[in-house]
């Protein structure tokens, strides 16, 4: 991959790795899941993206667990399904997956459930005959500094973050439809990544991360009313609060986004990316100091989090 926060330089571990399916390890080429599975037939379920860092003893940790665990049981409640484990168990399989691939740092995870196999390929819930499924997707990735040192650019698509009586953007789903339209226009215009309005024309959020401005001292960031609850941009929120910078949630416009100070984006993959260019127009510093100081105050807050070692107790 060479655009976006999600560019990662290869790893040749990857190839030989291990992935969980419904708590059975299997080779990369041989990890495989059934054609009338929920979240192949109709995109139903819910996931969850983790970074993994070495812990105090040397082992992976993976920070914010908790914060993603809640996140990860509140869409299946909301899609009506529930896991055959308990966020402690849940846990434990998460890092019984690492420790068989030897993943201690430098590993993202891709946490993927679905309601389970369909009967038959059809939307109704009633029709699904199995728990829900499970898959564990551990790989070696570090985010490649050449989009922190240059800056992304972003490209204002016409794809909008809906209302959520339509499909609530909220709800960390397989079905990323609109965000997948809104990255195809934004790689068609040569820009990293999009970034996208809400229904009444106020800046939402990226297709894939969060987005942020800096005005005079001070950080600008949606309202939060049309997109997921990130758990790198609430970190980042609290961590900013904690440090006496003053934090709006409110709506502002592309005309607020282009004369900003800095410009940053959030995501669990690569933490905290300066934006350099919006549209066309180059903000006045792609890393600036605002970016700076929130940057190692993140790598502060990740360090606390795994301080104490892997936790798996969260019932």
């Amino acid at each position: 991959m060479t655009h976006s926060t999600h560019a990662y330089a290869p790893d040749p571990r990857n190839d030989s790795i291990l992935i969980d399916i419904n708590g059975e390890l299997f080779p990369r080429a041989d990890a495989k899941v059934s054609v009338f599975d929920s979240g192949f037939v109709l995109g139903d379920g819910v996931w969850e993206g983790l970074r993994v860092y070495a812990g105090p003893d040397g082992k992976g940790v993976i920070a914010f667990l908790d914060r993603h665990l809640a996140r990860l049981y509140a869409g299946a409640k909301t899609l009506d399904y529930e896991f055959p484990l308990s966020k402690t168990e849940f846990a434990e399989r998460l890092y019984a997956c690492l420790d068989a691939n030897e993943a201690h740092d430098g590993v993202h995870v891709r946490l993927m459930t679905s309601r389970g196999v369909k009967a038959t390929p059809y939307q109704d819930p009633r029709a699904t005959i199995t728990p829900p499924t499970i898959v564990i997707i551990p790989e070696f990735k570090t985010p490649s500094p050449d989009a922190g040192a240059r800056g992304l650019s972003l490209f204002t698509v016409h794809v909008r973050r809906g209302y959520p009586d339509v499909q609530d953007q909220k709800l960390n789903s397989h079905s990323k439809l609109n965000c997948i339209m809104a990255c195809i226009q934004a790689a068609k215009a040569d820009a990293d990544e999009a970034l996208m309005l809400d229904p009444h024309g106020f800046v939402a959020t990226c297709n894939s991360t969060h987005f942020f401005i800096v005005k005079d001292g001070e950080i600008w960031t949606s309202t939060g009313d049309f997109c997921l609850g990130g758990i790198t941009r609430k970190v980042i929120i609290e961590t900013a609060r904690e440090a006496g910078v003053t934090v709006h949630e409110r709506n502002f416009s592309l005309h607020d986004a282009y004369n900003a100070d800095e410009a940053f984006v959030t995501g669990t993959f690569a933490g905290l990316t300066p934006v350099a260019e919006i549209d066309g127009r180059t903000l006045g510093a792609a890393s600036g100091p605002m970016v700076a100081k929130l940057r190692g105050l993140y790598k502060e807050r990740v360090a606390n989090d795994i301080k104490d070692g892997r936790r798996v107790n969260f019932d």
